[in-house]
């Protein structure tokens, strides 16, 4: 992912934790078509669930180096201990206790955590909100990859499979994501995928050390969205 350095998210919607579609798979081929024969670049592959509600703002979205998934027991332990490393923790407070993060692993209405998988590999977290009030309607990201995963190109194309799911699939027409100033990977990697700076959030939120650090809050409009040159 170039470098990208887990993105650190105070949106209305996420929990204070942290944590794209050409091409559509028919549901019921799957497996078949993801083990046979590798899907295109950015494409997306619906997962089922006994509940059709739960279909869409759960997805599998695949895309030439990523998969992002919903959580399977075992993860949130796995997703600790990469929210504990120093290149992650720099970005981020204390991890919460695994208890808390399989509770958002299961996801409600409002926000959805996905696991980032790359060869089969938990490598991190990519997370997604929805301000559903039509006046405001917007959806926000935030994500985090395992030191031995960044700088990879990883995160540009979860940060890219998911947008487009969220335009998309979600009907959104605008995305936001909110990087710690300071944290320059996170932002090129951001603005390859389309993501333009709004403006500097002064003080905006408390690190690890204890101090108020700023925040620099960028959107992305369904039109702006790039396409991977990969």
């Amino acid at each position: 992912m170039d470098g990208l350095l887990p993105a650190r998210s105070g949106q209305p919607g996420i929990a204070r934790h942290r944590f794209l579609l050409p091409v559509l798979y028919q549901v019921g081929q799957r497996h078949a078509a993801h083990h046979a024969h590798p899907p295109p670049a950015d494409s997306v592959v619906p997962v089922t669930t006994p509940d059709d509600d739960q279909a869409g703002p759960h997805p599998v979205l695949v895309g030439r180096k990523v998969t992002l998934r919903p959580g399977r027991p075992g993860d949130a332990p796995k997703l600790r201990a990469i929210l504990a490393e120093p290149s992650v923790s720099r970005w981020w407070a204390e991890p919460d206790p695994v208890e808390l993060i399989e509770e958002e692993l299961h996801g409600d209405d409002s926000a959805v955590l996905l696991v980032v998988e790359i060869d089969g590999k938990v490598a991190g977290g990519i997370q997604y909100n929805e301000e559903n009030d039509p006046m405001y309607r917007h959806a926000g990201i935030d994500i985090y990859l395992g030191g031995r995963f960044q700088g990879r190109g990883a995160g540009t194309e979860a940060v890219r499979l998911l947008a487009r799911f969220l335009f998309e699939q979600r009907g959104h027409h605008r995305i936001t994501i909110d990087p710690a100033a300071a944290n320059e990977p996170a932002i090129r990697c951001y603005a390859k995928v389309g993501f333009r700076p709004v403006g500097v959030m002064r003080q905006y939120e408390r690190g690890p050390d204890g101090t108020f650090h700023d925040g620099l809050l960028m959107d992305l409009l369904h039109g702006e969205l790039t396409q991977d040159r990969a």
